[in-house]
């Protein structure tokens, strides 16, 4: 609008045509690419508002998975922080592992909750928490589950993500975990992102939801991997 001098119906118009041309994708504050590319990382923002509805499906499966009093850790990610929404709803007493500051900043309502901040250095772009000491901290606790995000996952390279400094704090979280699950909406299975976490067969599971593509889900089973969407 300042760039132009138009109003903001003319970029609505705009972003509408542009859309039905098969050009971009409208999300919530304005337009991304039609095609993600999941081998860089994607900001923030834009992961904050794409995938909202798949997200809150594969979040109401993965809660399925917890029980009152339980400990969870949850990593850095728009997934976890749609999780960490739906698990205030659930339960009354849980103790969350986590360093994402929005995750925190989502529970902190929640009286009973025990919340755990890994200490160390600030992200700002990513809200989240990482580096040396974050990586000492986190190896300290031993989550009775942890809910592993990802940015990519492939039968052949594994679960793959991009943040180079959330990853290393990830790959503790799931070294001292009891249990793992990965959670990953529709769109990332199939997709290569930058650093490989691990091997698929090395989760307990993996938690989608119902828009998988069906023969690739079944190609999954085939492998032995628990694939659960609905």
């Amino acid at each position: 609008m300042e760039l132009f001098g138009v109003s903001f119906e003319t970029i609505r118009r705009d972003l509408e045509y542009l859309e039905n041309e098969g050009c971009l994708q409208r999300v919530h504050g304005g337009a991304i690419a039609k095609e993600l590319d999941y081998s860089s990382e994607i900001p923030l923002p834009i992961r904050e508002s794409i995938y909202r509805e798949e997200k809150s499906e594969l979040a109401q499966i993965a809660a399925r998975y917890v029980s009152e009093g339980m400990s969870v850790a949850l990593d850095a990610s728009t997934t976890n922080l749609v999780l960490a929404k739906v698990l205030k709803t659930k339960f009354k007493r849980l103790t969350v592992l986590t360093n994402s500051l929005s995750i925190v900043q989502e529970l902190i309502t929640a009286p009973e909750y025990t919340l755990v901040l890994i200490g160390g250095v600030i992200r700002q772009q990513e809200q989240s928490v990482v580096g040396d000491l974050a990586e000492e901290f986190a190896s300290r606790f031993h989550a009775d589950l942890f809910f592993m995000s990802l940015s990519g996952v492939t039968l052949a390279e594994g679960i793959t993500d991009n943040g180079m400094g959330e990853v290393q704090v990830k790959k503790i979280m799931f070294a001292n975990a009891k249990r793992t699950i990965a959670l990953g909406d529709s769109s990332k299975f199939g997709q290569l992102s930058l650093i490989k976490v691990c091997a698929c067969s090395e989760v307990e599971r993996f938690v989608t939801d119902s828009r998988i593509d069906r023969e690739l889900a079944e190609q999954f089973r085939q492998s032995g991997l628990e694939l659960v969407y609905e």
